[in-house]
């Protein structure tokens, strides 16, 4: 019975091949990679960066191509795998209108947003868990825009990891994200790293120095606001009366016009001309191995419109005039 095969998490026949023989052998370069199998250096070169691509080889600053470890390897093919059932689910849940059917069955509301009876237009939601049984269904139901304010500015380790996943969907769907942080943010390295992650991946951020109201809107029909803004554990208010939602929109942008761009993060290490974050290095790479932008923009888990926005800057910073010529120009400059 021969070796079990890694084709059902997506990878490629000779690509395994590749990262099977670098598990046996240690690190070595591509270019005795090219020799050893006498194949085509341009060959395994786009082999080793579909590897890269995958979370199966991670490449030093020498060239040298370094396995990654076959348990975290796998893990991360998982969650790729995952991803992609998960996207195409809720694609399939949200057009055929799912949940707004069992709404429906409910005498029109979700359970999770029936507290005090005040009304379809406005509703008391009472502690934090009611919160975010709301949030999760108001993200998924989430298409066009999403308007957030952080009045503190500082995100926890633990609030990002509750965010991070509401967050990645509706970026993964082209929503426009625009965040307002306030002042302390930039001094905190573990709201500012999350921050800048997020604007990679085609959210807009801004800091404000002036005080902010705590907001969220989702696509101009819904807006949560604290029931008491010095205690946002007790619970939120949700509204969906239009005129006062439009009023907390128009509010939203008059804190948005008086805050400043996020700050570019510095790297010590290149000229910041040329500096590339990892976002746009994973879309290098996968120049080399999808042929389509969807395709593209699904392994990375970002939305087409970030992934050819990305592409396009590239473009103008290489002066190419296509994106084989990105890729190459890319290599001729040691992006890759």
């Amino acid at each position: 019975m021969g070796e079990p095969s890694l084709a059902f998490l997506g990878v490629d026949s000779d690509d395994e091949e590749l990262y099977r023989r670098l598990l046996r052998a240690g690190e070595k370069g591509r270019a005795a990679f090219a020799l050893n199998r006498s194949q085509d250096v341009r060959q395994v070169q786009e082999s080793c960066a579909r590897l890269t691509t995958l979370g199966l080889v991670r490449e030093g600053s020498d060239g040298v191509l370094h396995p990654v470890p076959p348990a975290k390897a796998v893990e991360g093919l998982v969650e790729t795998k995952v991803r992609r059932l998960r996207d195409d689910l809720e694609g399939q849940v949200a057009a055929r209108d799912v949940v707004g059917s069992l709404i429906n069955e409910h005498g029109g509301r979700a359970a999770d947003t029936r507290a005090a009876d005040t009304g379809d237009a406005i509703q008391h939601l009472e502690g934090m868990e009611a919160v975010r049984a709301v949030l999760d269904e108001l993200t998924f139901f989430t298409w066009a825009e999403s308007l957030t304010t952080n009045p503190t500015g500082v995100m926890s380790a633990e609030n990002i990891a509750h965010a991070r996943p509401l967050d990645e969907r509706v970026l993964r769907r082209g929503v426009s994200m625009r965040t307002l942080l306030g002042a302390a943010a930039l001094d905190d390295p573990t709201t500012m790293n999350y921050a800048r992650e997020l604007t990679a991946k085609g959210a807009q951020i801004r800091v404000s120095h002036a005080p902010l109201e705590r907001l969220i809107i989702c696509d101009r029909s819904a807006a949560l606001t604290p029931l008491d803004p010095s205690h946002t554990a007790r619970g939120a208010v949700l509204i969906r009366e239009s005129g006062l939602v439009s009023a907390l929109v128009a509010l939203f942008e008059r804190m948005w016009s008086g805050a400043q761009e996020l700050p570019a993060a510095e790297d010590a290490e290149s000229d910041a001309a040329e500096a590339l974050s990892h976002l746009e290095r994973k879309v290098l790479k996968s120049l080399y191995t999808v042929d389509k932008d969807e395709s593209g923009a699904r392994d990375l888990g970002i939305s087409v419109r970030t992934y050819r926005k990305h592409v396009a800057t590239l473009m103008r910073r290489l002066d190419a005039t296509n994106r084989v010529q990105v890729a190459l120009l890319a290599r001729e400059r040691g992006w890759l």
